[in-house]
């Protein structure tokens, strides 16, 4: 029998958050309690925010339902170690649909995991290559986890940094937000030692420090940190202009595009649409991006992607041409 009410609970909790009804009788019999404590304790986790719904009858029972707020989840330690190895998988490349919430979460986790489970995520991941749609730079998931916490905790952040150019230099910033591009993670953050605003490329981040230090949020100075990295790639000249017409719905290539090139727009007729994005990548990487896309379309600029397309779709050509080199050994 638990005697100890804070445990029962948990485990109670542990039972629940099993995807099937469970008749008052079998918990009573799981917990060592009788169906009158077992009734006290559902109420118990209701008024904790737990969605947890009864229905009556001989077959009635007990089950969590979804609720309007998220409530605390209780992982066994096999959970626990699968969702942490998915998301670490997911941060260490910017890949599309995992953004800063992703390692915001992936930190919380890390950070109550023991050290006996943090090691065996270590182990899982160290032992297996994941097949990720980002072709990017590799990070270490550590550096994005210590960087989305001191996001979410307004914590002041030193790291080194070495820029484009292969200077190298310490940084002591209040980090703002964690944006990836579908290829790489940029921090925006504000620069203590340089007294403005600035971006770094996180995977020419090293050694990043939590200081323990808070401040309070400066105002940045575009309406989103998306739209700041934006801006300033484009005054760096890292990024340029697009402009692509598509012979398809806007909903159909909305579909198929990455979310961080944008949202078409639909023509009058709704049979076509264009995107204008302003892209970080080299036009060759962009220009093959396209072609696996399925679908028509046609580039109005810039003329480096013009030509980047032209070239792509003339090399296929000839790659499909019989007689074609195939650059392998020869058959005897």
């Amino acid at each position: 029998m638990t005697t100890d009410t804070p445990a029962r609970l948990l485990t109670l909790l542990s039972l629940l958050q099993t995807p099937r009804e469970w008749p008052g009788g079998e918990l009573a019999e799981r917990l060592g309690v009788s169906r009158r404590t077992v009734r006290r304790d559902i109420d118990r986790l209701r008024e904790l925010g737990y969605p947890v719904q009864a229905t009556m009858g001989a077959e009635g029972g007990y089950r969590l339902v979804a609720g309007k707020a998220m409530p605390p989840l209780v992982l066994d330690d096999e959970e626990a170690v699968a969702i942490a190895v998915g998301l670490r998988a997911g941060a260490g490349h910017a890949v599309e649909g995992v953004d800063e919430a992703s390692v915001r979460a992936l930190a919380k986790l890390e950070q109550v995991l023991p050290a006996r489970l943090r090691h065996r995520v270590t182990t899982l991941q160290a032992a297996t290559t994941p097949l990720t749609s980002g072709d990017g730079p590799s990070i270490a998931p550590e550096t994005l986890t210590v960087m989305a916490s001191t996001v979410a905790g307004r914590e002041r952040l030193r790291f080194a940094y070495r820029a484009g150019d292969g200077t190298e230099s310490r940084r002591l910033t209040e980090p703002y937000r964690l944006v990836s591009t579908g290829r790489r993670w940029y921090l925006v953050a504000y620069d203590l030692d340089r007294a403005d605003w600035r971006t770094f490329r996180v995977d020419r981040v090293s050694e990043p420090f939590a200081t323990g230090a808070r401040f309070a949020p400066r105002e940045l100075p575009t309406g989103s940190a998306a739209e700041y990295l934006r801006r300033s790639m484009h005054r760096r000249g890292d990024s340029y202009d697009v402009e692509i017409a598509f012979a398809a719905p806007a909903e159909v290539v909305a579909a198929r595009l990455p979310g961080w090139l944008g949202t078409p727009l639909a023509s009058a007729d709704g049979s076509s649409c264009v995107l204008r994005a302003t892209v970080s990548d080299k036009a060759e990487w962009l220009a093959a991006r396209l072609a696996l896309l399925g679908l028509e379309f046609r580039v109005r600029r810039p003329e480096e992607l013009v030509r980047c397309v032209r070239e792509l779709g003339e090399r296929l050509t000839r790659a499909a041409e019989p007689g074609a080199p195939d650059g392998g050994p020869q058959p005897r």
